[in-house]
């Protein structure tokens, strides 16, 4: 397979020398000489030389390159800044080397449990090999698209996006930050090697439920979330029934049989474990 190769092209300002001269003589000839053979042959055919030649003059702004073929033989890359003379008869591609943003459209696919996702992607790219870019593929920037949507479907089929099913699960979409990140650049960088394509950076711009599942994985979550606060209260209030059943005892304050700390304990835990502020009513008699 055929690789790049620089093309050691001469700069322009002497075939511009050349073309000025061609040029004037073509004027001076057809000026002097428009009643001699000379003058009526020599003159269009100096002018048509350096019509010609002016096709071979080309620019080249930085980070940007050219690659040139001649009947279809691929010939060499531009990629030196500057203004250059080429032969007239080479086909001249232009290609950008400048680092470029891909902001993928938002995909709807299914995660490793089977979970309906929305997920969107942001890619940092630039060409690094122009023979690639130019000839391997037919157009190296729809080729990042595609690819770009391929290795996120399959990068999404890999991962749960969260580990609420699974909670053995070490790396999720969700959670996976830039462990994740990394596999999908590594992904990127070996789909678009084929088009000389170097991927700078990938990451996940967008992530979320689809909108058929959203409202019941949100609530979901948030059962989630009662349920750790609650048993994270019962466990405090638990701890502070216990507290004050020995303080009391230490300092003897009062002998409670088993009937009067149950009833304390449970008028405790109804205090402390509601969600609602607890309103105090005064016995003024005996409690039994």
């Amino acid at each position: 397979m055929e690789k790049e190769k620089l093309d050691s092209t001469s700069t322009g300002y002497m075939g511009l020398v050349i073309l000025l001269a061609f040029l004037a003589g073509g004027i001076l000839m057809l000026v002097m000489f428009n009643q001699q053979l000379f003058g009526i042959i020599g003159g269009p055919l100096f002018l048509i030389i350096a019509s010609f030649m002016a096709a071979g003059f080309l620019v080249i702004n930085p980070n940007e390159s050219s690659v040139i073929t001649l009947f279809g033989e691929y010939k060499g890359t531009l990629k030196r800044n500057g203004f250059y003379w080429v032969n007239p008869f080479f086909v001249k591609k232009k290609i950008s080397l400048r680092a470029r943003n891909f902001n993928s459209e938002l995909l709807k696919v299914n995660d490793k449990l089977g979970n309906p996702i929305m997920i969107g992607i942001v890619l940092v790219w630039k060409v690094e090999e122009t023979f690639k870019a130019a000839f391997q593929v037919d157009d190296y920037n729809r080729f990042v698209e595609i690819q770009s949507e391929s290795a996120v479907r399959k990068l999404a089929g890999h991962y749960a996006y969260d580990n609420f099913d699974d909670e053995q699960t070490d790396i999720t979409l969700r959670g996976g930050g830039e462990e994740v990140n990394h596999v999908l650049e590594r992904e990127l960088s070996e789909r678009l090697h084929i088009a000389g394509i170097n991927v700078i950076e990938a990451r996940i711009a967008h992530l979320a439920y689809s909108a058929e599942i959203a409202q019941a994985m949100l609530k979901r979550q948030q059962a989630t979330a009662i349920v750790a606060a609650r048993t994270k209260i019962v466990e405090g209030a638990v701890s502070m029934v216990e507290m004050a059943l020995n303080k009391l005892s230490e300092r003897k304050i009062i002998d409670l049989d088993d009937e009067r700390k149950a009833v304390m304990i449970s008028n405790l835990l109804v205090v402390l474990c509601s969600d609602k502020d607890a309103s105090p009513i005064v016995n003024a008699g005996s409690i039994y």
